[in-house]
């Protein structure tokens, strides 16, 4: 089973969320409201970075991204993503630290589309 912890107030994460369970079956945890603790997590890592667990391994940031598309079925997207290396983990610091910018509110709507 996985289990993503997420931002419960960001509305990139939330349809990001919505269009990851059109495809794969996951518990999907706001980090205002999860047992941070049970998942060996505080609230400053939940707030840099989204979090993927499953079966004791635990990704967070760009590493639960390409989890994610993988274990949803997007391998090409996944396989692409982490070939990226620092840019992508760049990319996504940069989208992680500025959530409410007008950038990441265009690409929210944009994944909202997709589901």
């Amino acid at each position: 089973m996985i289990t993503v912890i997420y931002d419960g107030q960001c509305q990139l994460c939330q349809n990001s969320i919505d269009w990851l369970s059109k495809k794969l079956t996951f518990d999907a945890l706001t980090y205002q409201a999860a047992p941070l603790e049970k998942f060996g997590l505080t609230l400053t890592d939940c707030e840099k970075q989204v979090y993927a667990l499953s079966a004791g391994v635990k990704y967070g940031g760009v590493d639960a991204v390409v989890f994610l598309l993988k274990a949803r079925g997007n391998r090409v997207a996944s396989l692409l993503l982490k070939l990226s290396g620092p840019l992508g983990s760049f990319t996504y610091k940069m989208i992680a630290a500025n959530r409410r910018s007008v950038f990441v509110k265009v690409l929210s709507k944009l994944i909202k589309k997709l589901t």
